[in-house]
């Protein structure tokens, strides 16, 4: 399903009160109203601002959340990485540089006449088969490599993030958030037979001064003890005990037939016919 064709009938549905009723009073049509569609764990899906799709729901509206884990439809669980990649910490206590030794200034600087006997030689089309347009390509890349190698550099580490997820219990919720001069109203209602939450908020009342609840990552700091102990404990993952290949409710019609294709007889044979041909017909 294409998410175009989701967020279409995502708009007509929200448009419906029934079948009885009719054309619903309020919709997320209005100017007034701020309608997402999230995920189990708060990412957008569908909203009327597409630069917030896919984003988390806590850095567009960092008072709706905070009153949703308050409320305990959301919970904060830590997950750990055990194979990011970390900046390493730099141990200058002044602003002064550090004292470096003859032998290390030696080798800076016959680095230095190394890159600079290399960017000579590009200048002076000393390799000949290459056009003006590689050389330039080629010292533009050598000297944002040369930039941003010591700017790169960094090493493994452990870091800790949150993740927030909902609580299926709660189904539905409804309430208010205290802001300064105005309380702002949301409902939260779950999209049957789905792990989809559907959230109204009132836009007109401003509740910046709740900051936004970010998901960023803090690198763990382990003494040697724990580091060990960490490394002993540490389990090995494992796959499922069994294959949940299919729902009741799914329609297969609606999955890709990509297991019903097969090759191509005239892409098989296309390598062979260009190394069969002379080389002046294919320039």
């Amino acid at each position: 399903m294409r998410m175009e064709f989701l967020q279409r009938s995502f708009w007509a549905a929200t448009r419906q009160c029934g079948a009885a009723e009719g054309p619903c009073p309020e919709s997320c049509q209005d100017s007034d109203l701020d309608c997402f569609v999230v995920d189990n764990n708060g990412f957008i899906l569908i909203s009327e601002r597409p630069q917030e799709v896919g984003r988390f729901l806590g850095e567009v509206d960092g008072a709706l959340v905070t009153q949703l884990l308050s409320m305990g439809v959301f919970s904060q669980v830590t997950m750990y990485d055990y194979q990011a990649m970390c900046r390493p910490p730099t141990h200058h206590h002044s602003a002064s540089q550090p004292l470096v030794s003859p032998i290390s200034a030696i080798l800076s600087a016959t680095r230095w006449l190394m890159n600079e006997l290399l960017l000579l030689l590009l200048e002076w089309r000393a390799w000949g088969s290459w056009r003006g347009d590689h050389r330039a390509e080629a010292k533009t890349v050598f000297h944002h490599s040369h930039k941003h190698k010591k700017q790169d550099l960094l090493q493994p580490c452990d870091t800790a993030y949150p993740v927030f997820v909902h609580q299926t219990a709660v189904r539905e919720a409804n309430g208010t958030v205290e802001c300064r001069a105005c309380q702002k109203a949301f409902v939260m209602q779950q999209v049957p037979s789905s792990n989809l939450l559907l959230l109204v908020t009132d836009r007109t009342c401003d509740c910046s001064i709740f900051p936004p609840v970010l998901r960023e990552a803090e690198e763990v700091k382990y003494n040697a003890s724990v580091k060990c102990d960490r490394m002993r404990s540490q389990r090995l993952r494992r796959r499922p005990d069994a294959c949940h290949a299919f729902h009741p409710e799914e329609n297969a019609q609606d999955c890709g037939g990509a297991s019903d294709t097969s090759a191509s007889l005239a892409l098989l044979l296309l390598p062979l016919w260009a190394w069969v041909l002379p080389p002046q017909l294919l320039r």
